[in-house]
């Protein structure tokens, strides 16, 4: 049997979310519909923006999850990262801070859920 695990993030327009997504990973999804895209992240691993599941999300709800993007290069490429994504007008809930894991800082979609960049295990 084959496995592979879809982590599902609730948008109101799942076009426009993979259009931020998109530009922040430099991805281009792998499956796109009016509801629903996915975006392949390797073997096994996909990301999947949905809509329609939940009517007006608001930033404003405090939100239990998040979104990582794993990074390997260290502090320097997090601090890239984070200076790319400030340009583009992206949500910063938490500058660059150590978390005890190493360096990590936290944004957000527009639709409030959370997004964080911190280093590869």
């Amino acid at each position: 049997m084959t496995t592979s695990v879809v982590s599902i993030v609730y948008v109101n327009d799942a076009p426009a979310a993979a259009r931020f997504y998109g530009d922040l990973l430099g991805m281009s999804p792998s499956l796109e519909t009016s509801g629903y895209v996915t975006f392949d992240l390797g073997p096994g691993a996909q990301l999947g923006l949905w809509s329609g599941q939940f009517e007006d999300l608001s930033p404003d709800v405090p939100r239990t999850g998040e979104v990582c993007v794993a990074i390997g290069g260290g502090p320097d490429e997090l601090d890239a990262i984070y200076q790319r994504w400030r340009a583009k007008g992206v949500t910063i809930l938490r500058e660059p801070h150590d978390a005890g894991f190493g360096l990590t800082f936290l944004a957000a979609d527009p639709d409030g859920n959370r997004i964080r960049v911190a280093p590869r295990d």
